[in-house]
């Protein structure tokens, strides 16, 4: 007898009306090696870019190696043609020109590169009780206990009296030390113990002991103190001065790698939201001959709420495309009026052990594919940009004729908390909007975890956007 015939009327109807997303392990096995090919050049994006400068400098790598050109204002662009902007070394833009008349709006796709981290304070250095310390401010949303005792390595530049910028990175090389934050030990920990745990260690706790052996002179009141300096001195030419013309970041010196039996996950720092800037670079390298102009964009200052001249809550992308707009001849803002846009962020992988701050039917889980996120902000839906149906349609239906694998979720529970995205900035300059990323488990932490099979599928579902 024909199997279908066999089913009762009801389970019919269950098949034609109820919807799970599936287990790609499970529904799709083979996307399994092709994910984990695809994120081994990925892992080596995470170890080369911890920082938003590193990501743009190694952006504006692979971007030229495939043929990108710095964009002209006295060009006459193609069908094909590939340019890039960078805007002050920490964030860029990429542009694949469309067959469209640019007016017909473009399909913009924007990730961030900065992550939490500690940053030094301006006038970080001191001594105390014969150990050389640096002073920081955390930058972004930390949970700060989880920065004790987590090797950390030092990123930055500083720009010498002389003007001349130098690339500071120790930490990264085999060989090279490392840095910390203490913490109690637990035999000494009682009064610390009745800390609230966001309190765990305290912000002016956050301090990085980076020398312990004096230099030789008794003359010398912080000996400790500048016997680091001279060794930066020696190693970069710079002293406690430069320090206030310097940015310089304490990120974890943990490479990317491998996580589980199986190998299915990638674990490493700063993939919130790392993970959505490579796969929308390597989309938009991708795409040859698309239907619409793309402006892919890598953007800084996210995390404290995209501020700034190199944050999204500012005016360089609608600069960027009125500058595009002028080279075709058109108005700017029919562009933006026109255009699609992905804000690429992560969303909040469903986690067992704490299942309780999730609602178990809107979360997303690992290995289900990349995550549609209609609205974030907090609880009433406070500073979302809340995707409406028509564009929400649009992207499903994209990604549904490419054969992508995807889900769809919010962040928590309702009163839980929230999150913002850049979404809402990018909707207002007039453009439909919607969040879509890669569901991550400990996000923020100085060590997160991704599904293989979601980061390929966040690449994707970025390739089937760049066709609609």
């Amino acid at each position: 007898m024909d199997q279908e015939k066999e089913k009762s009327a009801g389970k019919l109807l269950e098949e034609q009306l109820t919807w799970k997303f599936p287990h790609i392990g499970k529904k799709a096995p083979k996307q399994t090696e092709e994910a984990a090919a695809f994120c081994e050049g990925y892992k080596e994006f995470l170890n080369q870019g911890k920082t938003e400068r590193e990501c743009v400098a190694k952006a504006v790598e692979m971007l030229e190696a495939a043929g990108y050109r710095p964009l002209s204002m006295t060009e006459k662009y193609r069908p094909g043609d590939k340019v890039y902007l960078v805007n002050r070394q920490k964030s860029i833009l990429a542009t694949t020109f469309g067959e469209e008349p640019l007016n017909k709006g473009v399909r913009i796709n924007g990730a961030h590169i900065d992550s939490p981290r500690l940053d030094l304070k301006p006038y970080p250095l001191y001594e105390k009780s014969d150990i050389a310390y640096l002073k920081t401010h955390y930058y972004g949303g930390i949970r700060k206990y989880q920065w004790g005792t987590v090797p950390l390595a030092l990123h930055g530049v500083v720009v010498k009296k002389d003007g001349e910028a130098v690339r500071i990175c120790i930490g990264e090389q085999t060989g090279d030390p490392v840095f910390c934050v203490t913490d109690l030990l637990p035999h000494l920990a009682a009064k610390q113990n009745e800390r609230k745990l966001a309190e765990g260690l305290k912000g002016e706790e956050l301090n990085i002991v980076i020398g312990s052996l004096p230099f030789a002179d008794e003359e010398v009141k912080e000996p400790v103190k500048l016997l680091a300096l001279q060794i930066l001195y020696d190693k970069y030419g710079m002293t406690e001065a430069d320090f206030l013309r310097a940015e310089i970041e304490l990120v974890p010196a943990q490479k990317a790698v491998d996580v589980g039996l199986d190998r299915s996950l990638v674990g490493a720092y700063g993939q919130d939201d790392r993970v959505c800037a490579y796969t929308a670079l390597m989309a938009e390298i991708e795409t040859k001959n698309p239907r619409y102009t793309t402006v892919t964009v890598l953007t800084d200052k996210e995390e404290i709420g995209s501020e700034g001249n190199t944050g999204m809550n500012s005016a360089y992308l609608r600069h960027y495309i009125e500058d595009l707009a002028e080279l075709a001849g058109v108005r700017a803002r029919e562009v933006l009026r026109n255009s699609l846009c992905l804000s690429s962020d992560v969303n909040a992988a469903y986690d067992p052990t704490f299942s309780d701050v999730f609602e178990a039917n809107n979360a997303s889980y690992i290995n289900k594919g990349c995550v549609l996120t209609k609205y974030t902000g907090a609880r009433g839906k406070s500073g979302a940009n809340d995707a409406s149906a028509e564009t929400m349609a649009k992207v499903i239906a994209a990604m549904d004729n490419e054969g992508v694998y995807w889900q769809a979720g919010e962040l928590g529970a309702v009163d839980q908390g929230g999150g913002g995205t850049i979404a809402k900035y990018v909707a207002q300059l007039d453009v439909d909007v919607v969040d879509l990323g890669v569901p991550i488990l400990s996000m923020h932490a100085p060590f997160e975890l991704a599904s293989k099979l979601d980061v390929y599928n966040t690449y994707k579902a970025f390739m089937a956007f760049y066709k609609v």
